[in-house]
């Protein structure tokens, strides 16, 4: 790092072209409809989804999941991080445990249905988890089961590096994709109760597992030509995993589960990627660069819920968003905790080293770290890997705020754009804002019409949050590290076990996107 600066020239950076030939304009006012995502640059491609929704929390997404697989006519591919076919998909609807279990349901799918094929594809160190929580290996899984229901595993990946993309993918007609994994310890509603007896871990035979903590999270399903390039990118994996062409299927049926209630209908959505360089691959880094055009444009609110907060580019741009007189409010939302001792010693350490460099510059008291807690006080872990930009963008997917969701793994994150000036803005400005209202509903426990008010009479995101925030019961507590000894910061510094992998592009996107911030009276709060 070197302040900002970029460290590589345009005609070396492999994973993006110069958005200054994008036809900004020279003047320096805000572009009217000059929109942040861009094919090439910001986003893979954009494409128009008939229907779109987001699951919020994963007791209704593994619901719907259970039901469009029983409902899969041709293919159902899995494209995963971590997988466990003993876990429940609908323990709320009754019946017998193992009916229910996923690896019974992908049985049953094929079973019944002689032109159906599944394919599960998992992270070969993502396997390794899953010994240890007592799974049967993937290749006595795949023995086990019909032969049109294939298990394996991905070692496709540089050294150290994860396949972290989370898709499922029915007839190329219906596409999830988003934050939450198909495996143990997802399973939550929003309520995150303190003790719900449906959130366990499979346990062994006929035996329960322990209990699981609550867990946030979120991801999304769509129709249309927008499923079909999640489709794409689906086979893609496939076959680089698996050395497996699958052809596109091409028939066109109505796939739309009926009992969900599309957010939004015939909308573009935008797929970002991180692809590493490996094996004659060459860097993608889509993510990383529609993060740092989202800081760039943010004017009033940049609102992110993640699991980690451990990239000091990202850090580094938002800093320089607050040193700003009429700059944004920034709210992160995190778990207490990383999922594990290894993941806390990087990813923890690593948080407490950039909230040094975001706070210092919060001159204006714009910034805050918060972690949800139930009603009893007790922490609520943080997976869902969502952001909201101002009214203007609506961003979820399955990258993460460290280095190697920019650089390292495979990912895939979906964005929404309400560009000033086009057909249905408006609309679907209100729809992105009441979409973020509502997750700090959740998470406050108040009313999005709460969350609403607030941060209207109040003209800040931050004195809003402020003002809702409760010292008992369900709420948002600000979060402090504890303090990191000099073992740990240098290991942090060395950067071993979150490495820089893309080159530093904030000057330029900085540059181009600041242009594209609207006029502070043409922005929701």
């Amino acid at each position: 790092m070197d302040g900002g600066e970029a460290t590589t020239e345009p005609d070396t950076d492999p994973g993006v072209g110069n958005p200054a030939s994008r036809g900004a304009r020279d003047d320096g006012r805000p572009e009217q409809g000059a929109p942040l995502l861009i094919p090439g640059e910001t986003c893979w491609r954009i494409e128009r989804a008939t229907r779109f929704a987001i699951f919020v929390d994963a007791a209704g997404y593994f619901a719907t999941l259970k039901r469009a697989v029983l409902c899969a006519e041709r293919r159902v591919l899995f494209i995963g991080w971590d997988f466990d076919p003993r876990i429940r998909l609908d323990p709320l609807a009754g019946g017998r445990a193992r009916d229910d279990r996923l690896g019974a349901v992908l049985e049953r799918a094929v079973k019944s249905n002689a032109r159906l094929e599944i394919g599960v594809l998992q992270w070969d160190l993502g396997m390794l988890r899953a010994l240890g929580r007592g799974l049967k290996p993937i290749v006595l899984l795949d023995r086990r089961t019909p032969d049109r229901l294939t298990f394996t595993v991905d070692t496709h990946h540089p050294v150290g590096g994860a396949h972290h993309q989370k898709i499922v993918v029915i007839d190329d007609c219906l596409a999830f994709a988003g934050g939450i994994d198909v495996t143990t310890d997802r399973w939550d509603t929003s309520d995150h109760a303190d003790g719900n007896p449906h959130r366990r871990r499979p346990g062994a035979g006929r035996g329960r597992g322990r209990p699981t903590g609550p867990w946030h999270d979120a991801t999304s399903i769509m129709t249309g030509p927008a499923a079909r390039a999640v489709a794409e990118l689906a086979r893609e994996r496939w076959e680089s995993g698996t050395g497996e062409r699958l052809e596109p299927l091409l028939e066109e049926r109505q796939c739309w589960p009926e009992d969900v209630e599309p957010l939004l209908t015939d909308v573009d959505v935008a797929i970002s990627r991180t692809r590493p360089e490996h094996g004659g691959a060459t860097l993608v880094h889509e993510v990383e660069l529609l993060w740092l055009a989202a800081i760039a444009a943010a004017r009033r609110s940049l609102y992110v819920e993640s699991q980690y907060f451990a990239s000091r580019r990202i850090a580094e741009a938002i800093a320089e968003r607050l040193r700003e007189p009429d700059g944004p409010d920034v709210v992160v939302l995190n778990p207490w905790t990383a999922d594990g001792w290894l993941s806390e010693k990087a990813m923890g350490t690593a948080r407490a080293r950039v909230l040094e460099i975001v706070r210092e510059a919060d001159v204006h008291d714009r910034f805050r770290l918060y972690t949800p807690v139930t009603e009893r006080r007790g922490h609520i872990y943080v997976h869902a890997k969502l952001t909201v930009v101002d009214d203007r963008l609506l961003r979820l997917g399955s990258s993460n705020l460290n280095n190697r969701s920019m650089g390292l793994d495979t990912e895939c994150d979906l964005a929404i754009e309400a560009v000033e000036g086009r057909p249905g803005a408006d609309r679907l400005a209100a729809t992105i804002v009441g979409f973020r209202d509502g997750l700090l509903a959740e998470h406050l426990g108040c009313t999005p019409d709460d969350v609403a008010a607030a941060i209207a009479d109040t003209g800040s995101l931050v004195r809003g949050i402020e003002r809702l925030r409760r010292p008992s019961g369900r709420s948002l507590v600000p979060f402090e590290p504890s303090e990191v000894g000099p073992v740990d910061r240098a290991l942090v510094e060395s950067e071993v076990m979150d490495p820089e992998k893309t080159p530093n592009r904030w000057r330029r996107v900085e540059r181009f996107f600041a242009r594209r911030r609207r006029p502070r009276n043409l922005v929701r709060p």
